[in-house]
């Protein structure tokens, strides 16, 4: 046989395996097996991955949502722009809004309460970064994206988007305030 003419024999799947086929086949079958195990693994055991909810949403019915949050539990502003800071009560649906270039209110909630975090996008394709406990969650519109939370320290945490949105991305930033 030669690497330049083709075969005699076309039906190469007809042809007997070779040992050293055989074992880098079962090899690989293997290490796939073992992956997959782990994926699951992880996902249970591992604290690694995030189990959320995902609902379809309009900006309208996210917005409304918001708005009524933020007037029932703003505690102060922020910022030039005003930004509003809720300090809902805990087992409370809480709602964070991705627009460009902000997120929308910023959030004071208490360690040890358990929250469900609601979160959309309004216009692009955002990433919610959580520093410094790396959450990470690409937040797509149209969909609502529902994550337990609960906060296990105190302090500031800011929240970044990681999917690049335009000119002004690197001002996207917002905040979660732990008590």
């Amino acid at each position: 046989m030669s690497a330049i003419l083709p075969p005699a024999d076309r039906l190469w799947w007809k042809h007997p395996l070779d040992r050293v086929e055989g074992t880098w086949i079962a090899i690989a079958f293997a290490w796939c097996m073992v992956m997959f195990i782990m994926m699951i693994y992880w996902h249970a055991y591992g604290r690694q991955n995030l189990s959320t909810e995902t609902y379809k949403t309009t900006p309208e019915k996210f917005s409304a949502k918001t708005q009524a949050m933020v007037d029932k539990y703003t505690v102060r502003t922020e910022t030039d722009q005003k930004i509003p800071v809720v300090a809902p009560p805990a087992d409370v649906d809480v709602y964070l809004i991705a627009r460009l270039w902000s997120w929308w209110p910023m959030l004071e909630l208490e360690k040890g309460k358990t929250y469900r975090l609601h979160l959309t996008a309004m216009d692009y394709n955002h990433g919610f970064s959580l520093q410094p406990a790396n959450i990470n969650i690409q937040v797509v519109p149209g969909y609502e994206h529902v994550v337990k939370v609960t906060p296990n320290q105190s302090g500031t945490f800011s929240i970044v988007c990681n999917e690049y949105c335009g000119i002004n991305h690197h001002t996207m930033v917002g905040r979660i305030y732990v008590k």
